[in-house]
């Protein structure tokens, strides 16, 4: 990475800057930002925007209206293309919005064979002139810089991703979800085609499909590379009642069943369906390590693992490539556990949860969607396999790791019993169970993760 520096040519103007050397042709690195999805895999998951009209490519006069957060307050940014020159340069600029002024520079410069230097400038006014500068110049300079480095970081660990792969056709259920709205445009700007699988007001390129009527538009499968399920009601979205024990089951079961079935019928199949599954498949086993061979654990989550990948069994019986990956814990802001732990965090009032002792599997959002990238890319993985991160930790450990990452204590534990009497057997079998699993399949087939400790994972999602 490239050293950063700040300037400000007058007081009331703030200058960042960042520039960074990438292991990839300028022709492909300039290829990768004219795709859809680039700006969402630019933006960090810690802001909070979101894409309200969008007109053009990289072109000159191409339009983006965005909604932008400032603290509880949504804004509407207004911004062009312009200076653009193919391959090397373009500049964004604000027409309307929050700062007085802002321009946004992008340069691609080669830099020998198979080498780039990205370069990226803001050049900002801060609103309400002297006085609103003088209050947030520090803050928006940090805020800035932490924005140009996880930029520049997903830029080059994704063109690495990509590197050697030529374009697919992907088929994507649940792409709407935490995990499948980071995975569309990390496979778009990889210069993949993306089909996505949806219940309703499908857009451009989206397919139908109902699970709950067992109807499916059949041919979005035909010809497909690989087929990505991500499909299910969330796990941790409130108590197990016996109604929400059986949506848990039929939003899980019936969406790989027909997935699974579809494709077994097709005339051209998919080589290969990757169909989501978690840790949750071990139940609660205290030191035990588990490795991707380990044994089912007893009780509800487990037997729902168990069927849920069971329901793709059509699909392998046809001949076709099957991949399960074992989700622990997904740290993003944008939800999931992190998601919910960070108001109370942010507030000083955060701490481990009951003794704090049970293990933990995790994974980052960018190492998720790689992993099932990797799943579907890679001929040798199938089966069910743990997609987390070589280091599980204690909720304790990640407790203490995220307190420090915000700068606030982590002092007040969550009784066990609380969690109990608040949630029931959801909280004893996903927030106090012990699952020390262990990624050894990724591991010997040397998956190339970009975070393999807890602090760097949690510093990149939050941008602290």
């Amino acid at each position: 990475m490239g050293p950063l520096r700040g300037i400000g040519a007058m007081t009331n103007r703030l200058i960042v800057e960042r520039t960074t050397r990438i292991e990839r042709p300028v022709d492909e690195v300039w290829q990768w930002h004219t795709r859809p999805g680039a700006f969402e895999r630019l933006t960090p998951p810690w802001e909070d925007v979101r894409i309200l009209e969008r007109t053009g490519g990289l072109e000159n006069g191409a339009r983006v209206v965005l909604e932008v957060r400032l603290g509880p307050v949504p804004m509407r940014w207004v911004a062009v293309h312009r200076d653009v020159v193919q391959g090397r340069r373009f500049v964004d600029v604000q027409v309307s919005g929050p700062f007085a002024r802002w321009m946004h520079e992008h340069d691609m410069t080669p830099d020998g064979a198979g080498v780039t230097v990205i370069r990226d400038c803001i050049t900002c006014v801060p609103p309400l002139g002297a006085a609103g500068a003088a209050f947030a110049t520090r803050m928006l300079r940090a805020r800035l810089d932490r924005m140009l480095l996880y930029r520049h970081t997903t830029l080059a660990a994704d063109l690495a991703a990509h590197a050697g792969i030529g374009p697919r056709r992907f088929v994507v259920s649940g792409a709407t979800g935490l995990i499948g709205s980071a995975l569309v445009p990390f496979l778009t700007t990889g210069g993949h085609q993306v089909t996505r699988l949806v219940r309703s007001h499908p857009g451009p390129g989206d397919r139908a499909w109902d699970p709950d009527r067992g109807t499916i538009d059949a041919s979005a499968l035909e010809g497909a590379d690989a087929v990505i399920n991500l499909a299910g009601a969330n796990v941790a979205g409130g108590r197990w009642t016996s109604a929400r024990k059986q949506l848990l089951i039929d939003s899980r079961i019936r969406s790989t069943g027909l997935l699974a079935s579809t494709i077994a019928r097709a005339t051209e199949r998919p080589p290969v369906l990757v169909s989501a599954s978690a840790t949750g498949f071990y139940g609660d086993r205290g030191e035990e390590p588990l490795g991707d061979e380990a044994a089912p654990g007893a009780g509800f989550f487990p037997s729902l693992v168990r069927a849920w990948e069971g329901a793709a069994d059509a699909a392998a019986s046809a001949g076709v490539r099957v991949a399960h990956p074992r989700f622990g814990i997904v740290l993003t802001p944008a939800g999931g556990a992190l998601g919910k732990l960070l108001l109370p965090f942010r507030a000083g009032v955060g701490g481990p949860v009951g003794s704090g002792r049970q293990w933990m599997g995790w994974s980052s959002i960018d190492d998720t969607i790689a992993l099932l990238y990797f799943a579907a890319t890679n001929a040798r993985v199938r089966g069910a396999f743990n997609a987390v991160a070589p280091a599980p930790v204690r909720n304790a450990e990640l407790a203490r790791t995220l307190a420090r990452v915000l700068g606030r204590p982590a002092l007040l534990p969550l009784p066990a019993a609380a969690l109990t009497l608040l949630f029931g057997e959801m909280a004893e079998a996903t927030l106090l169970a012990s699952t020390r699993v262990l990624p050894e399949l990724l591991q010997e087939y040397r998956f190339p993760y970009r975070h393999v400790q807890l602090e760097r994972a949690l510093r990149h999602v939050l941008g602290r």
